[in-house]
């Protein structure tokens, strides 16, 4: 049509590059070939005709999320007769009446945040990770915090649920490692700031939240109950720092840890790596946060607990043994999310790891065998029908040596014995030694024989001579003193 301007329809046609017919064919009707088609029609009558408006329409608009498979299945059950292989032309019907006819929908407006100025917490489940300690799968999830500006993030392996132990140990973890604090904190309605329990506890609960952000001079606020993506800038980072750390454990070759510290390294060094990826964005965000205080605030609960004659306390519906001598005492407990501190007035006695209830019903155990060994040297048939007998065992090669012992030799022989292995670690300090000898023993089809293991790990300590030390009589130094006088005295002459 360029060349038409100038020449007449031979010369520009064939400037184009096609023949003088179809130049003017063009020129006759400058209409596109996809303009010129007619509609195609329908190849077979409409399924859904007789239908759609009376039964159909009524369902979409009844239940305006319903999926179109549910929607095929009704409408088949209803008539029979309709064939299945309209499952598509009922999808493109319900797409196009949706957008003509159908609710309005959410709108998710993009925000521009500015440095400084918001911080978000959540936790997240990682159950996919399929991570554990010692061969014991770790059941935990991760608390969550991380700046919409800059994109500072920090994760906190938490053993519990969200409980605000757990929030506020890993909020306090976060403020600190950055150096300072945003003016808002945001959370989704978590139970541990916004709590639905019971009136009490919920009062309590906020409260404490409260006092938090207090401390930190934060603003607390948080998205609609319910709308996940309303704390977007933090729910979609999960779904990354999950699969970055499900990268890095394929890297490593194993998920397994030799303990729970070991893990923890391991993530702080994945988001340290993350962190370092966004240093230029923290570093200009760092300045407009708000200073620290001089020091956290509490990141525990606090419990007073009596210790029994049964040798320990209950705490959260979890008994925790304690030694036999502060029976009678009453404990000052700092309970946090992974561990217990326990102190007697101001003096630490000592830290025990948080154990959780096996059930609604049933509650659980923290043994430590050192506490009560002593006892039940005194009373080994106690062992037999022991209530936390599972748990007092501390590695499995005590437990298999147990069982050996109380199939072969009978209970009270195997309550003896066992005890006395459970001695021999405890007195001498060898418990992994022992357990792999035990293993041995058990594997080659032996049981363990107490004597010649006693031998093995070093004298008895009644065994031991004494080693009496004869003092110097305190006399003696005033003839040292005497002596180093007359040097004095000496050298000072020969300056002169």
């Amino acid at each position: 049509m360029a060349f038409r301007q100038t020449h007449d329809a031979t010369i520009a046609a064939g400037k184009s590059g096609f023949s003088r017919a179809s130049g003017y064919r063009i020129e006759d009707d400058p209409r596109l070939p996809s303009q010129k088609k007619a509609p195609r029609g329908r190849r077979r009558p409409d399924p859904l005709a007789a239908l759609w408006n009376s039964e159909i329409v009524p369902i979409l608009q009844a239940a305006p999320g319903i999926r179109a498979i549910a929607v095929l299945e009704e409408v088949r059950r209803r008539h029979p007769e309709i064939p299945a292989n309209i499952r598509r032309t009922l999808e493109r019907r319900m797409h196009a009446w949706r957008a003509l006819a159908g609710p309005e929908r959410d709108v998710i407006f993009r925000q521009e945040h500015e440095p400084g100025r918001l911080g978000m917490s959540d936790f997240t489940d990682t159950s996919v990770l399929r991570v554990t300690v010692a061969g014991v799968v770790l059941d935990h999830r991760l608390y969550h915090f991380r700046l919409v500006f800059s994109g500072f993030a920090h994760a906190h392996v938490v053993l519990g649920g969200e409980s605000f132990v757990a929030l506020s140990e890993g909020l306090q973890n976060a403020l600190w490692a950055l150096g300072g604090a945003p003016r808002e904190h945001r959370s989704d309605s978590l139970s541990a700031a916004f709590c639905n329990l019971d009136r009490d506890a919920q009062e309590d609960l906020t409260l404490r939240y409260q006092g938090l952000m207090r401390h930190y001079g934060m603003i607390p606020t948080r998205n609609n109950l319910g709308v996940a993506h309303e704390n977007g800038a933090i729910e979609s980072s999960h779904g990354h720092l999950k699969k970055t750390l499900e990268d890095a454990l394929l890297l490593r070759g194993s998920r397994d840890f030799d303990d729970l510290d070991a893990y923890r390294r391991f993530v702080d060094e994945i988001v340290g790596r993350r962190n370092a990826n966004n240093r230029k964005r923290i570093e200009l965000e760092r300045p407009m946060l708000t200073a620290l205080p001089r020091r956290r605030t509490a990141d525990y609960e606090e419990k007073i607990v009596t210790v029994t004659s049964s040798g320990g306390f209950i705490l959260r519906r979890v008994f925790y043994t304690a030694p036999s001598r502060l029976i009678g005492h009453r404990l000052r407990v700092h309970l946090y999310d992974d561990r217990l501190e326990c102190f007697l007035g101001a003096t630490a006695m000592m830290t025990l790891r948080r154990g959780r209830p096996v059930s609604e019903s049933k509650g659980g155990h923290v043994v430590d065998y050192h506490h009560v060994i002593h006892a039940l040297r005194k009373k080994p048939m106690a062992l037999n029908n022991l209530v936390y007998r599972d748990q007092l065992f501390p590695r499995p090669a005590y437990a298999r040596a147990f069982e050996a012992l109380h199939q072969s030799v009978g209970d009270k022989r195997a309550c003896k014995l066992t005890v006395e292995l459970l001695a021999l670690a405890h007195d001498r300090g060898c418990e992994a030694e022992l357990a792999g000898l035990i293993d041995e023993e058990l594997d080659a089809g032996r049981l363990p024989d107490l004597a010649i293991l006693r031998e093995q790990f070093g004298p008895n300590p009644a065994s031991v001579p004494v080693i009496k030390v004869e003092l110097v009589a305190l006399s003696s130094y005033d003839e040292l003193v005497a002596v180093h006088a007359v040097k004095s005295t000496s050298n000072l002459e020969a300056v002169a």
